[in-house]
């Protein structure tokens, strides 16, 4: 089966957010699906969602919600699969939304990426555990970047 990320938006205006972690999903080749539905709302039709992917894998949730996030924990509650909680960060509550994605109930265990990049990163490290080539991806993804520091090191050092 192909490895594959479900990124879960709780409205279309976090779309420009999901763009960004699908950037890196594609940089690293990985498949992904994007969905909107708000556990607040829609809870059934994100059950609905959810169970639509239980017999697919290996794959991981990258859950998209900003001021009250009930969707990362309710998609984490529902799934057998792991679950990244990458909100957008609002000025509009000087940051204090994000708290909702930090402090989970018991019994429920997705992390909080701020970064796009980085909840793309731990996706594609969750799925290299058992997929060689995204291993080797993500190990030349990662390469680029100290490639980069030496080259600016490098210009630096000549002034």
């Amino acid at each position: 089966m192909t490895s594959q990320v479900i990124i879960i938006m709780g409205s279309k205006s976090d779309l420009s957010h999901a763009q960004l972690v699908a950037k890196t999903l594609k940089a690293l080749e990985i498949s992904y699906q994007m969905r909107v539905c708000s556990a607040h709302k829609a809870t059934r039709r994100l059950l609905e969602i959810l169970h639509s992917y239980e017999q697919d894998g290996p794959l991981v949730y990258i859950t998209i919600a900003g001021r009250s996030n009930a969707l990362s924990a309710v998609v984490d509650a529902n799934t057998r699969y792991p679950v990244i909680a990458c909100p957008p960060y609002s000025d509009r509550y000087a940051g204090m939304d994000l708290l909702s994605s930090l402090r989970l109930p018991s019994g429920i265990a997705s992390p909080t990426i701020l970064e796009p990049e980085g909840a793309a990163l731990l996706a594609a490290k969750i799925l290299a555990l058992s997929d060689a080539q995204l291993q080797q991806r993500l190990q030349n993804y990662k390469e680029r970047f100290v490639t980069e520091l030496v080259t600016a090191d490098e210009e630096v050092q000549r002034g």
